[in-house]
């Protein structure tokens, strides 16, 4: 086998992550990043969109650790492709971060609707018509560190459980607020939603309709009086039976099925010998606690569907002693004439989609162990984290889901890590010629086409 001459040139230089061109054009063509940091007062020093340039710019390529800034201060396509004119060291950057953390994060949280409004970015309502909005908390494992805020979480590890909210089909993140792991998913989570709520109303316009997807800590009366009232928006909250008893509720749901007048239509399925499923519908009324703003009656109306499982076989034919009964069920403001039960229960199992959101920003943005001490620094990376999602998710979908797409199976939405793969790592030559700068690409770039599609977009769209 051949040995290659290893030499480095003093002339010419080159680019493995050519894809941070279209990043800093996201940055600074498509967002109010530039106008809204002005209104943070610096007498001296970096100007504070040049520490967000930076840092979104190591993000966008997996890297997460303010000391890997140290390796791209002299890199001249880095500066260059996100415009950075005064480059932080990496006690600079964690510094002023520290410093300016609380002011920085709603300027972030609006530029994050920014780019969706600016680009024209894709948002996919559900067969209702809606549009999903999908909440959740979610761990991140930070153990061995005393980080501010680190404590045990629901998943037994000691970290953060921030909370999250995605739109449409695609996944857009338009909140993502950092929380402290001992923290229930359901504390404070109504100040939660007076931001997230018209973000989603701001970006899906006045016509659209939200519906918002909540799991079983967020089974609360307080969210459905809440909901109940906010205009446009139904709500599907998966239902806590907290003490009920499966086999208290199998009774009264066959009694139910005997009685000709019974006041709930129950169905019966069997899709295999020794297993049966129940499903019914329930609509009840509530009454408005003092605290909250009450309609002139005085009350509202909530439909639960529930779903019951009794296995007296399991599913490798053996029998059991005791039967097995699962308890399920929704609360919803659907109503029956549009959804049937079983309806309600696959478009709440759409919301497990949201996990893989979850796992892109932990995994492929490295964000799972946040990189600074403190709690205000870390929820200001997090929502860089997600500005930086939100960016790479678009060129995923305008560059990696078309004719023009690199050799891939076909697929609607692309993961982060396949958009850093086939876009960001991009190698390319730099040339700068006639106060021009250009990017070489090798002849045989599977990725040339599509770059330079999602390039056009950015630059002149």
């Amino acid at each position: 086998m051949r040995h290659f001459q290893l030499v480095q040139s003093a002339t010419e230089f080159y680019t493995s992550h050519s894809g941070l061109a279209l990043v800093g054009l996201a940055l600074n063509r498509h967002t109010s990043l530039i106008k809204g940091t002005r209104s943070i007062v610096k007498r001296h020093g970096i100007p504070n969109i040049e520490l967000i340039r930076t840092y979104v710019g190591q993000l966008s390529v997996g890297k997460s650790d303010f000391d890997a800034v140290e390796n791209v201060r002299k890199d001249r396509y880095f500066k260059q492709a996100l415009d950075i004119k005064q480059m932080p060291s990496s006690a600079r950057l964690r510094q002023r971060f520290d410093e300016d953390a609380r002011a920085l994060i709603p300027i972030i949280d609006e530029a994050k609707i920014d780019f969706i409004k600016s680009t024209n970015a894709p948002i996919t309502p559900l067969s209702t018509g809606h549009v999903a909005l999908d909440m959740d908390g979610f761990p991140m494992d930070n153990s061995g560190t005393k980080k501010e805020g680190v404590s045990r979480t629901y998943k037994g590890h000691d970290g953060y459980v921030p909370m999250s909210a995605y739109l449409g089909k695609e996944g857009w993140c338009i909140g993502m607020e950092l929380r402290e792991g001992s923290w229930h998913g359901q504390k404070e989570f109504g100040y939660v939603l007076d931001r997230v709520l018209p973000r989603a109303h701001k970006l899906i316009g006045r016509e659209g309709k939200l519906l918002l997807r909540l799991d079983g800590g967020h089974d609360a009366k307080e969210n459905r009086e809440r909901l109940a009232q906010e205009p446009g928006t139904d709500f599907l909250i998966k239902w806590n039976p907290r003490k009920e008893s499966p086999e208290t509720w199998i009774e009264r749901v066959e009694k139910q099925s005997d009685d000709e007048s019974a006041q709930w239509k129950v169905e019966w399925q069997q899709p295999r010998d020794g297993k049966r499923i129940a499903l019914l519908t329930q609509y009840l009324t509530e009454d408005y606690s003092q605290t909250t703003q009450q309609s002139q009656e005085g009350h509202y109306t909530v439909r639960r569907v529930i779903r019951i499982t009794e296995r007296t076989i399991d599913k490798t034919g053996q029998k059991l002693l005791i039967p097995d009964i699962t308890l399920e069920g929704w609360w919803t403001t659907l109503d029956e004439t549009e959804q049937d039960n079983q309806a309600i229960i696959n478009l709440y199992k759409d919301h497990a989609t949201s996990e893989q959101f979850h796992s892109e920003l932990k995994t492929d943005l490295d964000l799972e162990r946040l990189p600074s001490g403190k709690f205000d620094t870390n929820d200001l990376v997090l929502t860089l984290g997600a500005l930086t999602y939100n960016i790479l998710r678009w060129i995923g979908l305008m560059g990696l889901t078309g004719e023009l797409s690199p050799v891939r199976h076909p697929a609607k939405r692309r993961r982060i890590r396949t958009v850093m793969q086939e876009l960001m790592y991009l190698a390319a030559r730099v040339v700068e010629s006639g106060h021009r700068l250009k990017l070489k690409f090798s002849s045989y770039c599977p990725g040339f086409e599509a770059y330079r599609l999602v390039y056009q977009q950015l630059a002149y769209g």
